[in-house]
């Protein structure tokens, strides 16, 4: 039995496919697959089991979840004792909007500001809390999370509107990926405005989404600040709806600040800083020239290779 193969099982038993944790970890399904068939054939039971389209623990698998995410944990921790006197490194997970528009921006200034290793990724809301606990991520930014082993603090209020071009559909609305995050901004609006899924079209991305409005095919949500400069050059106006502009909040999420790492509270210091704020509203605008150092980016998932 290895961590690697502990790590999986865990993922695939949260998660509830091989497919979510091969994404949550950085690998392939096959890598993820092989570790879990490993671990049955070692331990002499199936682990989980398919129910419908979820991969579920068996009673076998619910007894061996628990021990493993303290095993997971520890090894953490001793990771990072052994690493203290290293140079830290840091990784930023992010939802939706926020990790397509926001985050390469702050995690640049501040690895550039710190000297850091920083990387990131994008993530849904129900990955969070397993990523975060299981310290393959330091800093997730996105909705509220209710899991009490972790701390929330907002980091900006900002509000969602509907785009559209002139002359263009109103019966179809153009979302990104996220819409399939329940606990997503566009989720929530587009559950509050009863939109059936026979008018929705998911694309690749935001920007994508609103292009595709401002061509007419349709109107898409959009982080007011965000889309403001399209707004603003008149190939986008905004759509009045009865839910619109729609108040949100960014979070920044980490472990409780006595299990956190050092890089991650450094972190969310600087995300209540005038730089940080300005990254956050105007991500295109980068810094000056002459302040810019290219950071080291380096993949810092757990583990890196599952066979």
């Amino acid at each position: 039995m290895t961590l690697t193969q502990l790590n999986a099982f865990v993922f695939v038993a949260r998660l509830g496919s091989v497919k979510a944790a091969a994404s949550s970890l950085g690998v392939t399904e096959p890598a993820v697959s092989q570790a879990i068939a490993a671990l049955r054939v070692e331990l002499g039971d199936p682990l989980l089991i398919r129910s419908g389209t979820k991969m579920l623990p068996t009673e076998g698998g619910r007894r061996l979840f628990g021990i493993a995410v303290q095993m997971i944990a520890l090894h953490a921790e001793a990771e990072d004792a052994v690493r203290a006197e290293r140079a830290e490194r840091l990784h930023v997970v992010a939802t939706g909007a926020i990790s397509e528009f926001v985050t390469q921006a702050l995690t640049d200034e501040f690895g550039r500001r710190r000297a850091m290793e920083t990387t990131s990724g994008e993530v849904s809301t129900d990955e969070i809390s397993l990523l975060l606990t299981s310290r393959v991520a330091d800093v997730a930014l996105g909705p509220r999370m209710g899991d009490p082993r972790l701390a929330c603090e907002p980091v900006l209020r900002c509000r969602l509107v509907v785009v559209g071009g002139l002359g263009g559909r109103r019966d179809v609305w153009l979302v990104d990926p996220s819409a399939a995050d329940p606990a997503s901004d566009t989720s929530r609006l587009l559950q509050r405005l009863r939109i059936p899924e026979s008018r929705v079209r998911v694309l690749a991305s935001q920007t994508a989404s609103w292009d595709a409005a401002a061509a007419g095919a349709g109107v898409a949500p959009a982080v007011g600040h965000l889309v403001g400069s399209h707004l603003r050059r008149g190939d986008l106006t905004l759509v009045e709806t009865a839910a619109t502009p729609m108040d949100v909040r960014w979070y920044a999420t980490t472990l409780r600040p006595e299990a956190r790492s050092s890089a991650a509270t450094s972190f969310v210091e600087f995300l209540s800083t005038p730089v940080a704020t300005q990254l956050m509203r105007s991500p295109g605008a980068g810094v000056p020239r002459a302040r810019y150092r290219p950071p080291v980016h380096v993949s810092i998932w757990r583990p890196t290779n599952l066979n």
